[in-house]
């Protein structure tokens, strides 16, 4: 299912895995991978064939001057990025459309022959919070050992619908791998990448690997993406009524939140999702 590259020995390493997708609001996810991965260079390419829908995730075709030049194909890759002595393998792309057990299997074979030695899932959770609080990260793990006591975790029962990030992170932790989960919460009303969530998780990351990973640009996104959100419901009083309704709300809520509670924000979404496809 996937084509191992070439590469240098590898330190440490820890496999990093995001996907478009519903569980990547705010392009928590993916455009976190992708800050993550840098200009790291592919050490493994997953086989498209095997794993999308054409008709759903379409391949690019370029045409110059009216001659057909080339063909983009979905694909997924394990980029590696060498950073404070340790390596961050970082899998990243669309979603699969099948084969989610198959594909869950080919990582945790693919992570035994890289030496991996933990596995972090990152993404975002659309969520009911305003833009102008701080973003809260919530965490999942495959013990509870590995939940700090201070850490955002969804409380009791959380039954949702499955994203493949989840099967796979399921898979690694059935083989034996100690495994995190990442989810930002990013405002529900936010449709553009959310720059404050991608730094969360990277800020959040960082402090758990004991690595300094480069915010490059974040640290302004996030200043600027603020003031574009502040100025657009400036002159809306619906808008800012919301929004003053979502603070009050941010500000009284308790740190844990419960399983229920995570769960029907989600449904939410995914329902107005699908009536906005319609």
């Amino acid at each position: 299912m996937f084509e191992l590259k070439d590469h240098d020995e590898l330190t440490s390493p820890v496999l990093i895995a995001a996907f478009d997708g519903w569980v990547s609001a705010g392009g928590a996810g993916i455009a976190t991978a992708d800050h993550l991965a840098g200009d790291g260079e592919p050490i493994a390419v997953f086989d498209p064939d095997t794993l999308f829908d054409y008709r759903v995730n379409r391949p690019t075709v370029d045409f110059r001057n009216g001659v057909l030049s080339d063909i983009s194909w979905p694909t997924i890759t394990l980029r590696r990025r060498l950073i404070d002595g340790r390596d961050l393998l970082v899998l990243s792309g669309p979603e699969p459309n099948w084969r989610w057990q198959a594909f869950s299997n080919a990582v945790v074979d693919l992570a035994g022959r890289l030496g991996v030695v933990e596995h972090v899932s990152i993404g975002g959770i659309p969520w009911a919070a305003p833009h102008t609080r701080p973003t809260q990260v919530i965490t999942t793990a495959s013990s509870d050992d590995r939940i700090d006591i201070e850490a955002d975790f969804p409380e009791g029962l959380l039954r949702v619908p499955g994203a493949v990030v989840s099967v796979i992170e399921y898979a690694m932790a059935d083989a034996g791998y100690p495994t995190l989960g990442l989810w930002a919460r990013v405002p529900h009303y936010v449709a553009a990448v959310y720059s404050p969530a991608i730094l969360a998780i990277v800020e959040r990351l960082s402090r758990h690997l004991g690595v300094s990973i480069p915010l490059g640009s974040l640290v302004d996104d996030s200043a600027q993406q603020r003031v574009e959100l502040d100025s657009a419901i400036e002159d809306r009083p619906e808008a800012r009524a919301m929004i003053e309704q979502l603070e009050a709300l941010a500000d009284a809520a308790d740190p844990v939140v419960s399983g229920e509670q995570l769960a029907a924000e989600i449904e939410r979404f995914l329902r107005d999702t699908s009536d906005g496809a319609d």
